[in-house]
């Protein structure tokens, strides 16, 4: 197995140096950017439009807002044709907020997609505000590159199927900075042993690791060599690291995203041919004793029943159940699956129920005394916050909801539940709610259809962790604080929601809710043929458990605080 996998990367490797040096403007690859509403959109996504139009744009370029009012037009003009129009802003001297109170000023309703890295406006080597690309979305060829003026005459060729025009300079624009674009010569001399390197252990290496989830091991610059085209690819589009939080609303502990610096860094070294330099391979001399418990050995460690997981075809969510074995109270401070087969086991959902208290299910792990945490790919334990702990009873009964994939072979899961215990009771106890929404319908062919589920407080909480859940039709999520005040706050949106990694997003500052506070938790679906995990856009989808129905679920973790808790908060 080594030695194929070293033949596929050294493949890789010499295809990617021969593909290296064809990385041009003329075909536009793939990328993914957020709007100024915090709308995430991917080019080739568009790819059942007939044409799209991308443009410069600059708030601060008097020219360029002039032409995205000529554009605004032209979308509304093209809107039953299906051309897709779409604005990048690269400027520096641009964010979220100025771009826009720009485009409001001008009641201009297109979409800007905000070019932080300035990676998408170079490498369609956007120099001027208010240039136009027209892109053919069945090659991803640029047709046409100029002034908006010469824009209708090149929609009207492709939709006609006749040749398109000869582009038109552009006559009136403002000159955007590419500060990187100036020194791109010198990308060649960023070090692999010295940057690239350290940049991927600390980022990449715990899955792209021996034994770890991640489909290829990090394991000396020959392998990353061979797969840096496709590392290139899944930056530029959002997908790696698996952290899918929009940055402008809250901050994260187990924050896993790159910045912009290291997004620039990483592309402008693969783009310069990913060269090894001088210096030690800091991958290959890389030793770290992986333990087999991510948290450490746990206090407490229970076998789960044994699951046969079949070959195929669809496998009923299963319950197991394991019984505490400790004859005293405990209070429980984190909680980790070690899974029995990663491939197979999608999720697991803890509950617990004190002896006698009845064994009945709900549909979504139960509601019983409260979970001790779960399982989905990627997670790394239920570490609870300091201070907090949850109390579980002698003897409880621990129910696991268990979910599993076939893929292609019978298998069988040996998992286990750990459990770390506080040596003494913390300050705290743990809570948590859930907003759930049953009712709702997603019709067919439907790119963008939204739910909300709901909760007001009825005491003042601390917030530690947010966790939205839906299935393969799952678009879009956030959750927004309406304050008794009159105020909101968005404390978590998650643009471009993953179903593959259900994150758990942990506050690194718990937020205070006061008493009367309105949660809304709202996910947005998308039943398109678009959608590529989407397993028949021809159904209406309601509620099920099944990763082919859906789900609004929405997990909150909290305390309720007391009156030295609220005075501390006060002083805060």
């Amino acid at each position: 197995m080594h030695r194929h996998n070293r033949l596929i990367a050294v493949t890789a490797a010499l295809l990617a140096l021969c593909l290296a040096g064809s990385i041009n403007a003329n075909v536009v690859d793939n990328f993914e950017l957020l709007d100024q509403r915090g709308y995430a959109h991917e080019l080739y996504y568009l790819s059942d439009a007939s044409a799209v139009v991308l443009m410069a744009h600059a708030s601060s370029c008097q020219e360029a807002q002039h032409a995205a009012g000529a554009l605004e037009n032209l979308a509304e003009t093209y809107s039953t044709k299906g051309v897709e129009v779409r604005l990048i802003n690269s400027s520096l001297d641009d964010d979220r907020a100025t771009i826009r109170a720009a485009m409001e000023a001008e009641e201009n309703g297109l979409a800007v997609l905000i070019d932080d890295t300035q990676l998408i406006g170079e490498s369609l080597e956007f120099w001027q505000a208010g240039e136009a690309l027209v892109i053919d979305p069945t090659t991803w060829r640029t047709v046409y590159r100029g002034d908006i003026d010469g824009v209708t005459a090149s929609l009207d060729a492709i939709l006609g199927g006749v040749p398109v025009p000869s582009s038109i300079e552009l006559q009136q624009g403002c000159t955007v900075s590419f500060p990187e674009q100036e020194l791109r010569s010198s990308h060649a001399n960023i070090s692999y042993t010295d940057t690239i390197a350290p940049l991927l252990i600390e980022k990449c290496l715990a899955c792209h690791r021996p034994g770890g989830i991640g489909p290829w091991v990090m394991s000396d610059h020959t392998m990353v060599l061979g797969f840096s085209l496709m590392m290139r690819e899944v930056v530029r589009t959002q997908r790696m690291p698996p952290w899918h939080a929009d940055p402008h609303h809250g901050n994260f502990k187990n924050d896993r995203s790159l910045s912009v610096e290291e997004k620039q860094t990483l592309v402008h070294w693969i783009e310069a041919g990913a060269p090894r330099g001088e210096g030690v391979d800091p991958l290959a001399d890389f030793v770290h004793d992986w333990p087999e418990w991510g948290l450490g050995t746990p206090d407490v460690v229970l076998d789960i029943p044994t699951q046969v997981v079949p070959a195929s075809g669809v496998v009923d969510y299963q319950y197991p159940t394991v019984t505490n074995p400790l004859d005293h109270d405990v209070w429980v401070r984190a909680a980790d699956i070690l899974p029995g087969d990663r491939a197979a086991l999608h999720h697991v959902i803890t509950t617990f129920r004190p002896p006698g208290q009845g064994s009945g299910r709900s549909r979504f792990g139960g509601r019983g005394s409260g979970g001790l945490g779960g399982y989905v790919p990627g997670s790394t334990g239920s570490v609870y916050p300091e201070n907090t702990g949850r109390l579980l009873p002698a003897r409880s009964t621990i129910r696991l909801q268990m979910h599993y994939t076939p893929y292609g072979r019978e298998t069988t899961d040996n998992s286990q539940l750990g459990i770390y215990l506080h040596k003494e009771p913390p300050l705290h106890r743990l809570g948590g709610t859930t907003l759930i929404n049953f009712r709702f319908r997603i019709p067919p062919h439907t790119k963008a259809h939204t739910a909300k589920a709901e909760r007001v407080f009825k005491d003042d909480v601390l917030v530690y962790s947010l966790l939205p859940h839906s299935h393969y039709r799952g678009k879009a999520s956030n959750f927004v604080a309406f304050y008794p005040n009159g105020e909101e706050e968005i404390l978590l949106s998650v643009p471009n929601y993953d179903f593959n990694w259900q994150t758990t997003y942990r506050l690194e500052t718990p937020k205070f809710l006061p008493a009367g506070t309105r949660l809304v938790h709202s996910t947005t679906w998308d039943n398109s043929s678009q959608n590529p995990a989407n397993p028949d856009p021809n159904k209406e989808v309601r509620w099920g458990q099944q990763s082919w129905a859906e789900m609004l679920f929405g997990s909150v973790t909290y305390r309720t605080l007391t009156d030295t808790d609220r005075e501390s908060v006060a002083a805060d």
